[in-house]
């Protein structure tokens, strides 16, 4: 016995199929003639039905031997099934005698009699798995399949009607239905009688004559005007015509369903008919009720409607129904549903179904009665969900007889063992076991054969008191199948005599259908303790099929028909279609990417300038971002001078070997080298040298961080670098201040030009960032797996049904927002963006992996013999850097030394300056970092000293001066270079958060692995729904499919940039520094730059 909480709207669609199905409406028909050039062919039964020729050949024969016979004629065993095939086939079986035996058809059988696309095999993918023929039953009518067909049955054969007629002897032409051009003029005249209730009813009982006893026919529109005119006239017609209005209602219904045929009139178009037909049952239920009567009863076609209006307080406990012949609810108390109920009046109905509506669709075998339960009040439905006290349901089991008892005797000490198989684990089973006696009897479930202690499941003890019935409930059976056995005893019996036991057991379930899932479902109903073999008592919790409208479900798909799914690939292609080529459009810019990012990987790495000098240690970091103007980038050789509070860098010239610099909207980044600290950054001076084809270049910005105390200066530039003539030009720009830095002008503009080329994944594919770790080719992955996952979710989703009973968020004219909306929203989200998200966070995370120099410079090789003009070269270049600061009291040398005089003179300046090192006291990163330069740069002049030739200089005794001028200088600056390292601020380290934040490079892995995961599992559902929505629907998803990519590409995420930008500009402020794990494998360079210089390891 199955209980259905079911919307009365959707059982009033299917009921009325039924009613049109269980009609006595005869097809107009023609029989056909004998094929009398054809093979033998007896015991058939012929009839026309538009133009198609239906055969009843009676000659048992296997599906195979049916087939040829029906193809040798020219014809096809029955391939298509509506409801008006299926009403005629049941009248020609009545007149030809064939409503006994079974006839074989095709496989599959298509139409819209029933939904096929479970049972039916692929046209040509070969034999649905398992194998199976298909043949249909006349009374009562039915379609099943089987895996033998070598069975021996008639068969109905489908021949064009045409070809029949053309044999000789069979002159008859079949009618045809034509269209009545006064039908319009009766609908207008039924209209225009509307405040004439009698008139109104006469003419609709005459439309429907017309339709019934002359070939014309009524338009949808038509059909639909009429049900619309009935209701109408409701409020103009006392209850004396309900009756009839009710069954001129049902006339059209079955006149409707009658042309149930794709071409003359689409399925949505009986949703609208029955939507009508439900407003004019409810209105005069209604009506009957507000009109004084506490209770209606209609007796319809289609089963019984009854009707009780009451306050909530007279709910307590109500009863509702039939309880002489059932069915009959009775509802909870009132403090039970006193927070779900309004304040005022509320009509109550229940729908009794004389025949199950959803056996078509059904995932079940319904033996008993079907009903629903509505509770409606002035302005809405009511739903009672998750009720403390349960709705008690008593649906009557028509036709069901008592089982006949087994008799069993049972003494002291002995056991009686029933079994049962369970092989729906949802089922209940009532145990009844009635002694002639009054004793008590012990029960006990397991599924071992023997009931004893340690086996037993579940036990009860059973006297008078619970008229010895045990229902075992599915939570006892935990989900297992199989045999399961009862063990009866007798509990403390002093009886000598043994007790006869009547044994029966019987089988209920009590269910409802849920029409998220389409199938019928047991939560929140149980089997109650009432239950008879005729009459199963039913406990449910709520009076509706919706659960909770928290959760929207996907579309339904069953996964287990994915091979006959697939099978229909040729033809339903769309989706196939649209994946190759997105998948081939992959391809292709996956190439390209591949091809950009090897070409970038020469730009992308920063550049240790060729003119730092060796013994320099204090260091610069240069970030320079060219414009994205046209023509931003220069072809000149540009150079940069540092100016601050404690010294000036000397001119630097900006390029790199290996790779083009100052490309428009690149970002070049330099390490610049000093002797020492040059104090807080007063300015940069750039200028270039005007040469190339495209010398003028846009400077944007230039960020100078110093990689000692970690201090960032931002120099917002945002000019032309350009000259007249051959004259260069020079630009000195200053730091920018703290205000103008996190102004929101300037972060905006950063954020937004950043953010198209780094955060929107699609644009960012053409111009990534040039240092960013994540690739084009894994943009491109990463674009193409969100793809495919919005495609997989969109489809998903995609034309849901919408619940009338969702609320509405807000509303602003005709556009309203539901919950279930926000919900799908919501649930697409949590889908698609956490997986994604993650995915590129791997990719943008990932340190390089960088691989160490496998060739180490030696430190301990002489370089080749000198001359003294390359001594007094390094010589005056170690004073022009010295210098550069005021606090260490050197002169450059105005003049180009030639002499070793001149070689004399810087010495002692070098001299001067260590004495003026070694009394300073204090230590600083200034005399800390310059006493390193004069150290290594002694180094290097001995080292050039002990090279260099007697030839060199002019008389030996001048080179032996001179080395033996060193080398005292060379030890006191040692000491002075120890003292000061030990005593000067250790540097200000790098900020641990950021080394944090990076994944081992072998993460990539990891990233490409959740990827392809991702992308094959979204692949394989948009194939999965593409192919069984079908064609037409594919192709209508593409469309919507379309318009959501473009609002996702140049309407949601320009606007995430946009809004981020802000979000970062007015509340945050940040100032970002880029920090690289390149920056040390530089300083790595120039160290060892440093130990080949000055030939020694230098700590």
């Amino acid at each position: 016995m199955k209980f259905a909480g079911l919307s009365t709207m959707a059982l009033l669609r299917q009921i009325f199929i039924y009613c049109w199905i269980s009609g006595t409406f005869l097809a107009t028909s023609d029989f056909c003639g004998d094929n009398s050039n054809g093979p033998t062919y007896t015991d058939v039964a012929k009839c026309v039905l538009e133009n198609i020729c239906y055969e009843f050949a009676m000659v048992p024969q296997t599906w195979a031997q049916a087939r040829d016979t029906c193809e040798n004629r020219g014809g096809k065993l029955l391939r298509v099934l509506d409801c008006k095939v299926k009403q005629f086939l049941l009248n020609l079986s009545v007149e030809v005698g064939a409503t006994t035996g079974a006839w074989w058809v095709s496989k599959p059988l298509m139409g819209l009699y029933m939904n096929t696309s479970e049972n039916a095999a692929s046209s040509n993918g070969g034999p649905p798995k398992p194998p199976f023929c298909t043949y249909v039953t006349m009374d009562p009518f039915q379609l099943m399949s089987t895996s033998n067909c070598n069975m021996a049955l008639g068969h109905l054969c489908t021949l064009d009607f045409e070809i029949q007629v053309s044999s000789p002897g069979n002159t008859r032409k079949r009618r045809e239905a034509n269209q009545d051009p006064n039908i319009n003029n009766l609908l207008g005249s039924m209209k225009s009688a509307m405040q004439d209730p009698t008139a109104l009813i006469e003419k609709a009982i005459n439309i429907l004559s017309v339709l019934e006893t002359e070939l014309v026919q009524i338009s949808p529109q038509g059909q639909l005007q009429y049900l619309q005119n009935l209701y109408n006239s409701i409020q103009f017609n006392g209850p004396e015509k309900y009756e009839l209005i009710v069954n001129c209602t049902g006339g059209m219904l079955m006149y409707s369903l009658e042309q149930c045929n794709n071409s003359s009139q689409p399925p949505q178009n009986y949703g609208d008919l029955l939507d009508v037909a439900n407003m004019i049952y409810e209105e005069i239920s209604q009506q009957m009720l507000v009109n004084g009567t506490d209770e209606s009863v209609l007796q319809l076609v289609t089963g019984t409607l009854y009707g009780s209006r009451r306050t909530p307080q007279q709910m307590d406990g109500m009863l509702i129904g039939s309880t002489e012949s059932g069915p009959y609810f009775q509802l909870p108390s009132f403090s039970a549903m006193q927070s779900q109920l309004p304040d005022g009046l509320v009509t109550v109905q229940l729908m009794n179904y004389n025949m199950n509506p959803l056996s078509q669709n059904s995932n079940e075998s319904i033996t008993g009665s079907v009903c629903s339960l509505s509770l409606k009040s002035k302005t809405s439905d009511i739903n009672l969900n998750n009720l403390t006290d349960y709705i008690e349901m008593f649906l009557p089991r028509d036709g069901v007889v008592d089982p006949t008892p087994v008799n069993m005797s049972l003494k002291e000490g002995f056991a009686v063992i029933t079994s049962f198989d369970i092989t729906d684990t949802n089922s209940t089973v009532l145990v009844s076991a009635t002694p002639d006696q009054n004793v008590s009897l012990q029960l006990r479930l397991s599924q071992a054969h023997q009931s004893n202690l340690t086996s037993t499941q579940e036990s009860t003890v059973l006297n008078g008191q619970e008229d010895y019935r045990w229902l075992i409930t599915p939570e006892m059976l935990e989900g297992s199948t199989g045999t399961w056995h009862v063990s009866i005893t007798l509990n403390n019996s002093n009886s000598s005599q043994p007790v006869t036991i009547s044994l029966s057991l019987l089988t209920f379930k009590c269910m409802f259908w849920d029409t998220v899932q389409n199938e019928w479902s047991i939560f929140g109903c149980k089997v109650g303790p009432k239950s008879m073999p005729s009459m199963t008592h039913c406990l449910c919790n709520h009076n509706t099929i919706y659960g909770s409208s928290f959760f929207v479900m996907p579309n339904h798909v069953d996964l287990s028909q994915t091979a006959a799914l697939f099978a229909t690939v040729q033809q339903n292609y769309v989706v196939v279609v649209v994946l190759s080529a997105f998948f081939f459009l992959y391809l292709i810019i996956v190439m390209w990417a591949w091809y950009a990012d090897r070409r970038a990987l020469r730009t992308r790495k920063m550049t240790l300038l060729e003119d730092n000098h060796p013994c320099a240690s204090y260091n610069y970091l240069l970030n320079i971002q060219t414009g994205n103007r046209s023509g931003a980038g220069t072809s000149a050789k540009v150079m940069i001078i540092l100016e601050g509070t404690e010294g000036v860098s000397k001119p630097h010239h900006l390029s790199d070997p290996d790779k083009l610099v100052f490309e428009k909207g690149g970002v070049d980044m330099f390490l610049l080298s000093c002797p020492f600290p040059l104090g807080e950054l007063q300015s940069v001076k750039l200028w270039h040298d005007n040469s190339g084809g495209h010398p003028d270049w846009y400077l944007n910005k230039v960020t100078v961080q110093d990689l000692q105390t970690r201090n960032v200066w931002h120099f917002l530039c945002s000019t032309w670098l350009n000259s007249t003539g051959d004259s260069t030009c020079a630009r000195i720009f200053n730091p920018a201040k703290m205000n103008e830095i996190a102004s929101f002008g300037n972060i905006f503009h950063t954020r937004t030009s950043t953010g198209f080329r780094d955060e929107h994944i699609w644009i960012s594919v053409v111009d990534p960032p040039r240092h960013s770790p994540f690739t084009r080719v894994q943009r491109v992955s990463c674009c193409m797996s969100l793809l495919l996952c919005t495609m997989a979710i969109n489809i998903m989703f995609w034309n849901i049904p919408k619940d009338g009973d969702s609320p509405v968020i807000f509303k602003i004219g005709s556009y309203s927002l539901t919950w279930q909306q926000i919900m799908v929203a919501v649930e697409s989200a949590l889908l698609m963006f956490p997986i994604n998200i993650l995915i590129v966070t791997i990719f943008r995370s990932i340190k390089p992996r960088i691989l160490d120099a496998k060739d180490e410079p030696k430190t301990g090789d002489r370089p080749s013999a000198v001359s003294i003009h390359t001594i007094l070269k390094d010589t005056q270049d170690i004073l022009d850097l010295l210098s550069r600061s005021p606090k260490n009291q050197t002169v450059p040398m105005q003049q180009k030394p030639e002499s070793s005089a001149d070689l004399f003179s810087a010495l002692n300046q070098l001299h001067d300056l260590i004495h003026i090192i070694q009394g300073e006291g204090e230590s600083s990163p200034h005399w800390a970092h310059c006493s390193r330069f004069v150290f290594c740069s002694l180094c290097h002049l001995a080292l050039l000293l002990e090279k260099a030739g007697e030839k060199s200089f002019l008389n030996p005794e001048e080179l032996q001066l001179a080395r033996n001028t060193v080398s005292p200088m060379l030890k006191m600056a040692e000491m002075v270079f120890v003292s000061h390292t030990v005593q000067s601020p250790a540097p200000v380290p790098a900020k641990e958060k950021k080394q944090g934040c990076k994944l081992p490079w072998w993460f990539v892995f990891v990233g490409w692995t959740l990827l392809l995961g991702i992308s094959g599992v979204s692949t394989f559902f948009t194939l999965i729904y593409g192919f069984q929505y079908g064609k037409e629907s594919s192709i209508q998803w593409v469309v919507t499919l379309t318009l959501s990519l473009f609002q996702s590409i140049f309407i949601i995420q320009p606007l995430k940039v946009v809004g981020l930008a802000i979000f970062f500009a007015l509340i945050l402020r940040p100032v970002a520094v880029e920090d690289n794990e390149e920056v040390e494998l530089l300083l790595q360079e120039q160290r060892r730059r440093c130990e080949v210089f000055c030939g020694r390891h230098i700590s």
